[in-house]
């Protein structure tokens, strides 16, 4: 194993992967049966503004708990807004919209598709897959949860154990980043619908270069890989909130990943249901495994999409050769998207490690760098790993097998991104 001076790569960590802030409070939630009452609480204590982003709202008790506290915070006057995915969305979408006009929360609605032929408009296969609730600007929560009951699954119905899914509650500078996230996602969604309002007040403007810079610099998404980094000696809880979109931070998300795991010196876990990494991201974590870093990973064991399981199995072999060990969740279905890199390095969010998150939807993380909360984080890790199947295919399939099958997966994800308008190596 690779031997240094911890502080000298934590350092090098930190300049590797830009701006920190310190002084953050963050907290780690598990699913929505944490998330949505720390959710509840903040909204009912707003008093100015509340913003609310999923990609699925489903109307079901726990998330109709959110739904209600938006609801009254509108009722005191709270400035409530509320926006969804037109796809993730779309079943529960013509009631959701309803009920918000009716009790004055604004909804704004992400690329919805209103008919079949939505499909046939470009980037419509680039979803936005963030969560993200800020309350007055002093408490964001980011995640992989949706606003629907942990015990409910869209394609599967109910079942008894919940799925496995993470969140952080965040105090302190980072919740700046967040609301900046949601407020140009927000005014994205809405130009969408309203472009020839917006391009008419433009026109008609007294200045219309101020305007059209006031537009854009709502359009702009926060960026977690500019700035000069923070000393690690700055206050705890040193933190970051990294996004994924289509304009200036295409592989944001996944360069913070690899940056990590090159730097790895003792551990990496990473737990994910759609893995299906490109060359640099599986390059990054051979080479940490071959450096004698124990790297594991813990996908899903119940499947909710069998293609993306098939995805997933295709590198088995090839990863396990390389000394990676494998595990699948089988308790029940898992929705967790989150990772840690020895003791000062962990993320949570919404980004899973598969073509979709890595380079087409819209998504959004939170990166800790704080022992406590590593700690806390690996915890969780290691309950979910000491009810998983360890898998172990080395010596039951040949390796014709495995080659196949990652040429089936690598075509399909290339026809894919085609279709969506992506080109380049993956």
């Amino acid at each position: 194993m690779q031997t240094s001076n911890k502080s000298d790569g934590v350092a090098s960590l930190s300049a590797t992967l830009g701006l920190f802030s310190g002084g953050n409070q963050v907290q780690l939630l598990q699913g929505g049966d944490e998330l949505f009452p720390a959710m509840v609480r903040a909204i009912d204590q707003a008093r100015h503004e509340v913003w609310v982003a999923t990609y699925i709202f489903h109307d079901d008790p726990a998330a109709r708990a959110v739904l209600n506290a938006l609801f009254a915070a509108a009722r005191r006057g709270i400035c409530t807004r509320l926006l969804v995915d037109g796809f993730g969305t779309n079943a529960a979408l013509t009631e959701l919209r309803q009920e918000c006009d009716a009790h004055g929360v604004v909804l704004a609605v992400f690329r919805p598709m209103h008919r079949w032929w939505s499909w046939l408009q470009p980037g419509q296969l680039r979803r936005m897959h963030q969560k993200l609730c800020v309350v007055d600007e002093e408490v964001a929560f980011v995640g992989g949860v949706n606003l629907i009951d942990d015990r409910f699954d869209l394609r599967h119905g109910w079942s008894e154990q919940a799925r496995l899914d993470f969140s952080v509650r965040v105090v302190g500078p980072v919740v700046g980043s967040v609301r900046q996230a949601a407020r140009a996602l927000w005014t994205r969604s809405l130009l969408r619908q309203e472009l020839r309002e917006e391009v008419a007040a433009v026109a008609q403007a007294a200045n219309p270069i101020a305007r059209l810079r006031h537009i854009l610099k709502r359009l702009r998404m926060p960026s977690g890989l500019k700035g000069r980094p923070q000393s690690i000696a700055a206050a705890p809880m040193l933190a970051a909130f990294v996004v994924r979109d289509n304009l200036r931070q295409r592989r944001t998300i996944e360069r913070h990943y690899i940056a990590a795991i090159r730097q790895a010196q003792s551990r990496v876990d990473l737990m994910c249901p759609y893995f299906y990494p490109g060359r640099a991201f599986r390059r990054a974590l051979v080479q940490a495994a071959q450096r004698g870093v124990k790297v594991r990973l813990v996908l899903q064991g119940k499947a909710d999409y069998q293609l993306a399981r098939f995805a997933a199995s295709a590198l088995y072999a090839e990863l396990q050769s390389r000394g990676i060990r494998i595990f699948e969740y089988v308790p029940a279905f898992l929705h967790a998207k989150v990772a840690l890199v020895d003791e000062r390095w962990a993320t949570v969010g919404s980004s899973n490690i598969d073509p979709l998150s890595l380079l087409l939807n819209l998504e959004a993380n939170v990166i800790v760098r704080d022992p406590i909360f590593n700690a806390e984080l690996a915890k969780r890790i290691d309950e979910a790993v000491a009810v998983s199947h360890e898998v172990d295919v080395k010596s039951s399939l040949p390796l014709w097998y495995g080659a196949w099958r990652r040429a089936v997966v690598a075509w399909l994800a290339y026809v894919y991104l085609r279709v969506a308008g992506r080109s380049g190596r993956y």
